[in-house]
């Protein structure tokens, strides 16, 4: 393979480079945002910059599609600047971010606000997410003209308190974001189930860890998902289900898909990993939305993300201070705890244990989420034309996780002490080196919103939809 010379900026040497299909020994060169070339080791010529990735793993760096950065409104929390940096130094190259910030995304005015956040901080490539609530309706389609990457959709209770659309005001919204091929998120859990099982547990004075698990049963997701699929398969809208903690409805999923609804599903390494055996250890700190279920469901999850109906690893990264997991009374801990930084370590280390593989682990974090939002093959693959988002990788080199070393503000984990067994050695975004060595080097702002061209749309109904049912007939 040829290459001119004068315009390769970097090379990659030696590594193993990781697609979801193989693991080849190659050189990469890159230039300007660009991948240039993926050739066999040796060819390329030399550049002014060179990584020497001998024994090393070159993967696609990580899309995740679930992260809070809580700017605007609870930086205190977590800003743009220190929730990108966790990314980067987690070898996560493009983030999708949530809207229950204060404002939440759901105005043009909101947004303005966060885009504007974003572009001085982010250190890696970001997408916004927009909102659909019963009042914001008639602002999704300006949402999508100013730049939204997608929406969400709180089905079910979170930080924020922002309340749950009616199913009158969520249909409409399918319909209109299906004219538009753009995908909603929904955090798939009947909040009326959850709102009177709460409040009867609070009235009788259960205020244990376990009491947040009661009032969340199976069912609701079940109830939710089931609903969020009819309405996604009635309108053709493109539908993704957030963080699934649960065996119950992926049946629902594979159904669902087998009949070629569009819906993609993520999980999260909690939802593997843990269980309410470790309720003891850690208490509050594991209260999550979804929460974290007994034994049996993360091998449900794990198989799974092997037969396809979960396609996607995600985090649902989710900052709070200390004193803010810490209450004795499970209804007065923040919901959630910080991820971004840590699912690759953990989720390798998984790989060092025989769990998946290495190619595995690209299809679920880069390759799936890349289609699923519109951005392969820009992003989620290492190929000549795609960018230059790559995670250099040592599977031999892990450490023990130290929630004083997160880059988040957040430092409260449940993967504290956690032992891995792989790191994250180097992160490019776009061709700059942000990550040298494990140790931070990117500037704030290099970061920038993902370019995105989603499928054509089909939607379905539509001359039941909304819009025409309103229109006046002679």
């Amino acid at each position: 393979m040829k290459v001119d010379q004068e315009k390769v900026d970097l090379v990659i040497r030696g590594g193993t480079v990781v697609s979801p299909s193989s693991s080849i020994k190659a050189d990469v060169a890159i230039s300007g945002q660009k991948i240039s070339a993926v050739s066999s080791p040796g060819i390329l010529p030399k550049a002014e910059y060179e990584i020497d990735a001998e024994g090393l793993y070159v993967l696609p760096g990580a899309i995740d599609s679930h992260v809070h950065f809580r700017e605007p409104g609870y930086a205190y929390k977590e800003d743009w600047a220190t929730g990108t940096a966790a990314a980067a130094c987690g070898g996560t190259t493009s983030v999708f971010e949530m809207p229950n910030t204060n404002p939440p995304t759901g105005t043009l005015e909101a947004l303005a606000l966060k885009q504007e956040c974003a572009s001085r901080q982010a250190h890696v490539d970001y997408g916004i997410y927009g909102l659909l609530d019963e009042n914001n309706i008639e602002n999704l389609e300006a949402l999508i003209e100013n730049g939204v990457s997608g929406f969400k959709c709180f089905m079910g209770n979170t930080f924020g308190d922002l309340p749950a659309p009616s199913d009158g005001a969520m249909l409409e919204g399918f319909e209109i974001l299906s004219r538009h091929g753009y995908r909603c998120t929904v955090h798939a859990e009947n909040p009326s189930i959850m709102a009177r099982r709460q409040a009867r547990m609070e009235a009788a004075g259960r205020t244990d860890t376990l009491a947040h698990l009661a009032a969340r049963p199976e069912v609701c997701a079940v109830e939710a998902v089931g609903r969020a699929v009819a309405f996604a398969e009635w309108t053709g809208a493109r539908l993704h289900i957030a963080h699934k903690s649960s065996k119950d409805a992926l049946y629902i999923l594979k159904d669902a898909k087998a009949r070629g609804v569009d819906v993609t599903v993520e999980t999260c390494p909690h939802y593997l990993l843990m269980s309410t055996d470790d309720t003891d250890r850690l208490g509050g700190q594991m209260r999550v939305n979804p929460p974290i279920r007994e034994p049996g469901h993360a091998e449900a999850l794990w198989e799974a993300l092997h037969d396809g109906t979960i396609d996607m690893i995600a985090t649902d990264h989710a900052p709070h201070q200390p004193e803010e997991k810490d209450s004795k009374n499970i209804w007065q801990c923040d919901c959630g705890f910080p991820g971004v930084e840590t699912q690759m370590p953990i989720m390798l280390t998984q790989v060092n244990q025989g769990r998946l593989t290495l190619q595995q682990y690209v299809q679920w974090s880069a390759h799936a989420p890349a289609h699923a939002w519109g951005c392969y093959p820009n992003k989620g693959v290492i190929q000549a034309g795609s960018d230059a988002d790559i995670a250099i990788v040592d599977m031999k080199s892990g450490s023990m996780i130290d929630r004083e070393m997160l880059h988040s503000k957040s430092k409260m984990t449940v993967w504290h002490g956690f032992q891995t067994s792989a790191s994250v050695e180097w992160t490019l975004v776009r061709g700059a080196v942000v990550v040298e060595k494990g140790v931070l080097v990117g500037k704030q702002g290099h970061g920038k919103p993902i370019q995105q061209k989603m499928p054509t749309p089909a939607p379905r109904n539509q001359e039941k939809s909304m819009e025409e049912i309103v229109k006046i007939r002679d």
